[in-house]
């Protein structure tokens, strides 16, 4: 139920940024057997990857998150959105990894979010199902488990980062002008891994002590999403009272 993750003050991680500690033994065996993280290439000093993501750690302190996700004065909102992205995309890979060894066929047989798959739906407490499309493999919408439609989310993102006319690493080349489009497509769907992580899984979360780490990573993710627009709000409906908890604190 959404009401078990009702956000307080106290579930907030104040290590900036929200850094994860592997001391559990659960943790770090799931983080160690998943596919590899994207991690950007180093950015040349001074360069504008370098500049924004030192700007991005230095603003993400305690309770300055609001702050966080603005663009700086004088930056490419492109080079603003790349930095980020693939932060969220790192964030969502590891926080899917703590979880990943209980998310199987038969715990969670259907990507969703919201009551588990074996109690009906209702109009207090409403399921969110997700079908995967990638105009490969799966060229209409496809019901798939939990781990599957995540796992290849995750490797439809790593494949977009990777690609240099898409995100490229080189200073000076321009980024494609569908660029916009395609962040928003990678954060509508990143957006569906917090969801089912909360809703399915929270109590293992909150069992390996990394429930602040989630809040802080999706209020982060959210800020971001509703700063440039990129996510609509009906995504975040799994996560209403979460939402709603984020906005009251950003008052």
């Amino acid at each position: 139920m959404i009401s078990e993750y009702r956000v307080s003050a106290s579930t907030w991680c104040d290590a900036p940024p929200y850094s994860f500690c592997y001391c559990n033994s659960m943790s770090f065996f799931a983080l160690h057997n998943r596919p590899r993280v994207f991690r950007p290439a180093l950015a040349v000093p001074g360069s504008a990857p370098s500049r924004l993501r030192e700007f991005a750690r230095y603003s993400l302190g305690p309770g300055n998150l609001s702050r966080a996700v603005q663009l700086p004065e004088g930056e490419d909102v492109d080079e603003w959105l790349a930095v980020n992205v693939v932060d969220f995309y790192n964030h969502a890979n590891m926080l899917y990894a703590t979880v990943a060894e209980v998310c199987g066929p038969e715990t969670c047989p259907i990507m969703n979010a919201g009551p588990r798959y074996d109690i009906p739906s209702s109009s207090a407490h409403p399921s969110y199902e997700y079908y995967y499309q990638d105009n490969n493999k799966y060229k209409k919408p496809t019901k798939l488990p939990a781990s599957e439609y995540i796992e290849n989310l995750l490797r439809y993102i790593q494949i977009i980062v990777d690609d240099d006319r898409i995100f490229p690493s080189k200073p000076g080349v321009s980024f494609p002008p569908t660029f916009l489009s395609i962040v928003k497509t990678m954060c509508r769907r990143m957006s569906r891994v917090y969801s089912h992580i909360y809703c399915a899984h929270f109590a293992v979360i909150t069992a390996l002590g990394l429930e602040p780490h989630l809040n802080t990573s999706f209020k982060h993710f959210f800020l971001f999403c509703r700063e440039f627009k990129l996510v609509e709000m009906k995504e975040f409906e799994p996560l209403q009272e979460l939402v709603d908890g984020i906005l009251e604190s950003d008052e």
